[in-house]
């Protein structure tokens, strides 16, 4: 891991064919093949939960690795790592969404040095209320350690095609505990800070530690 001087020109374009708030639209539900048969407990290690202890209070992700390994894999491994203790949600729009991955408390962006994973937004998992994702740039190839948390079904970041502008943002899990603590994040006052972060908390809402606790049952 590694880290370098705040600056402006930063991968938070992330989302940034998103830009706009998108309007709240229900997302389809996962139907279950009627005659097949009683579905085996999940292994332990298929849905590792992430906990994020925040200013705000505490968040569990769970995150799906059957669905999206590669990326559920970096994330985890990053997590481990330490590498989001001390980070903050550098994003944060109202009805939309709250991003974390990049930008300290005391403004100093933390980079990886690992590299992109392929896009999984293919994987059927939409960006629905709750439902956590990888951020990227315009590059539908180059998602990393950012992630966002939905606050509302966001439709229009689905997969619909394997194209630039059809690829979509990969959902990789999505929060099981602490909802309304995102929602109060995503609440918050917000400023722009130069080009690449224009709406930053004004108080920074820091993840102070972040680590895999459990498998849900």
């Amino acid at each position: 891991m590694k880290t370098r001087q705040f600056v402006a020109v930063i991968a938070a374009g992330l989302l940034a064919a998103a830009c706009q708030k998108p309007k709240p639209e229900a997302a389809a539900a996962n139907a279950a093949a009627p005659a097949a048969p009683a579905a085996q407990p999940a292994r332990a290690d298929s849905l590792p939960r992430v906990v994020l202890e925040t200013t705000k209070g505490r968040i569990v992700m769970q995150l799906d690795r059957a669905r999206a390994p590669r990326s559920v894999d970096n994330i985890v491994e990053h997590v481990n790592a330490h590498f989001y203790d001390g980070l903050v949600f550098h994003r944060v729009i109202p009805g939309f969404m709250i991003q974390a991955g990049v930008l300290t408390a005391a403004g100093m962006e933390k980079l990886s040095s690992a590299p992109p994973v392929p896009n999984e937004a293919d994987n059927g998992l939409k960006n629905v209320r709750g439902a956590v994702a990888l951020a990227r740039t315009y590059d539908p190839q180059s998602g990393g350690v950012q992630f966002y948390i939905n606050v509302a079904d966001n439709p229009s970041l689905d997969f619909k095609a394997k194209t630039v502008e059809g690829w979509g943002y990969a959902v990789i899990g999505r929060v099981v505990e602490g909802m309304d603590v995102a929602i109060r994040i995503s609440a918050v006052p917000t400023t722009v800070h130069g080009a690449a972060y224009a709406n930053l908390p004004v108080e920074p809402v820091i993840i102070t530690r972040a680590y895999v606790e459990t498998a849900a049952k």
